[in-house]
């Protein structure tokens, strides 16, 4: 516990620093804390953090995700997770926080809080390692949002889904997720976890 506890302060340390170098001596803006799942996968490497512009949340989330392969090709399934950040209405803003994704799969149409509510807390679907076998880590995500409304995205089935993380206060406005890139000819999984940033109300 105090080892996670040490994690996350070094991540807030890092992202504070990273932070601080993009807005200058006003030191960072837009993030109070990190939320995150308990049943990620343990497979890659945590990609780094992208954040929302000052002032913006995340409206809507977009997945990246490779279709069932068959006997006997290698499955990924969740390849990458786009959080589209908005100021109003959601809908007709373009920007997009990505952290890092994989490469196989395509993208879904974003899917949105409804009227302009931000998401603020996520589940992630995922199946536990087998060995052996053609693991895909995670499989899909769900999202919470302000009004308390629930948003699946089109991800696959294999897997369940864990339990909800701790909730923003106000909404999320960033992501960094862990990726395990490319093996060539061994077992693939690419994207294993997530974590979101919670904006300052």
């Amino acid at each position: 516990m105090e080892l996670r506890a040490g994690a996350k302060l070094l991540l807030l340390l890092l992202l504070w620093v990273t932070r601080c170098g993009q807005t200058g001596a006003g030191g960072p803006s837009g993030f109070t804390s990190v939320i995150e799942v308990t049943n990620g996968g343990p497979w890659g490497d945590w990609a780094w953090p992208e954040m929302c512009p000052d002032g913006f949340f995340t409206s809507g989330f977009s997945l990246k995700v490779e279709p069932p392969q068959g006997i006997p090709g290698d499955d990924t399934a969740l390849n990458g997770i786009r959080l589209h950040c908005a100021r109003g209405n959601g809908e007709l803003n373009k920007h997009v926080v990505e952290s890092q994704s994989g490469r196989w799969g395509a993208w879904s149409e974003p899917l949105w809080c409804p009227g302009g509510g931000f998401l603020v807390a996520f589940s992630l679907r995922v199946e536990a390692p087998v060995t052996p076998g053609d693991n895909t880590a995670a499989n899909n995500v769900r999202f919470r949002c302000s009004d308390g409304s629930e948003l699946e995205g089109p991800g696959l089935a294999w897997g369940e889904f864990g339990d909800w993380s701790d909730p923003c206060p106000k909404g999320a406005c960033g992501l960094q997720t862990k990726i395990e890139p490319p093996r060539g000819l061994r077992d693939d999984t690419a994207l294993n976890d997530a974590r979101l940033f919670c904006c300052r109300s």
